[in-house]
C-alpha cells in the first residue's frame, strides 16, 4: 500500500470515526471463522498470528486469497482462478471476485465493502460487517460448517384481500387529528352572534 501521509481536517475526522467503529472483538471472531473455513491460519505482520488492531486484521485478507477461498467454500466454483501473484492489481482483482461472489451468493450490495476499504485500510469495520452478514446468510442457507454471526431471518410475506386494503383507507391517522372526540356540531357559524340563554328558556 502506498503511503498517503497524515490526514487533516474533514479527512482526519472521517478517519477517526471509521476507526471508532472498528471492533477488535468482532474482527477476531471473523478471523477465527475464516481460518476454520479455509483450514489454515491467516498471516499477520509479525508472523505470530497475533492480531492487535485493524491493520493486523487487514494484513491477512488484503491479498484477497483467503476471501476467495472462503466464498468457494460456501459456493464451490464461484472464483474459477485465484491470483497468487503479489502484484497489487492482482490482489485487488481477488477482492473484486470475492465481492462479486458475495452478490451471486445472495448478499445485498449495502452489506458489501469497497476494494479500497480493505486494500487501503480506509473502512476496515465494513469488511468485518460484510463477513458477519455473509456468515448470517450462510446459516440461512443451512450451510453445514463453521458459524459466524446471527442467522438472517426468513422473509415473511403477507397477503391482503382488496376488501382489507380498502378498509385501511377509512382509518384516519393520528397525525391528521382524531374524529373520536368532541365536535363543533350545533355551533353557530363563524362571525355570527351567539345567544347565551338561561336553562329555563332552553327547555321551552
Amino acid at each position: 500500500m502506498a503511503f498517503h501521509g497524515p490526514a487533516y481536517g474533514l479527512s482526519r475526522e472521517c478517519q477517526m470515526k471509521a476507526q471508532a467503529k472498528f471492533s477488535l472483538e468482532r474482527a477476531l471472531e471473523c478471523v477465527s471463522w475464516v481460518e476454520d473455513m479455509i483450514g489454515r491460519r491467516l498471516d499477520t505482520p509479525d508472523g505470530g498470528h497475533n492480531i492487535k488492531d485493524q491493520l493486523d486484521f487487514a494484513f491477512g485478507l488484503k491479498d484477497g486469497i483467503a476471501l476467495c477461498e472462503l466464498i468457494n467454500r460456501l459456493e464451490p466454483g464461484t472464483v474459477k482462478k485465484i491470483n497468487t501473484m503479489k502484484a497489487p492489481f492482482k490482489q485487488r482483482e481477488n477482492i473484486e471476485m470475492f465481492l462479486k461472489g458475495c452478490i451471486s451468493y445472495g448478499l445485498k450490495s449495502q452489506d458489501l465493502f469497497q476494494v479500497n476499504d480493505l486494500y487501503e485500510h480506509k473502512n476496515i469495520y465494513m469488511v468485518v460487517d460484510c463477513l458477519f452478514s455473509l456468515g448470517g446468510l450462510a446459516q440461512k442457507k443451512e450451510f453445514d460448517g463453521p458459524v459466524l454471526g446471527v442467522k438472517v431471518a426468513n422473509e415473511n410475506k403477507r397477503s391482503f384481500t382488496a376488501e382489507q386494503l380498502n378498509e385501511s383507507k377509512r382509518i384516519i391517522g393520528l397525525q391528521y387529528g382524531s374524529n373520536q372526540g368532541a365536535s363543533q356540531s350545533g355551533m353557530t357559524a363563524f362571525g355570527h352572534t351567539r345567544q347565551i340563554l338561561p336553562d329555563e328558556f332552553m327547555r321551552r
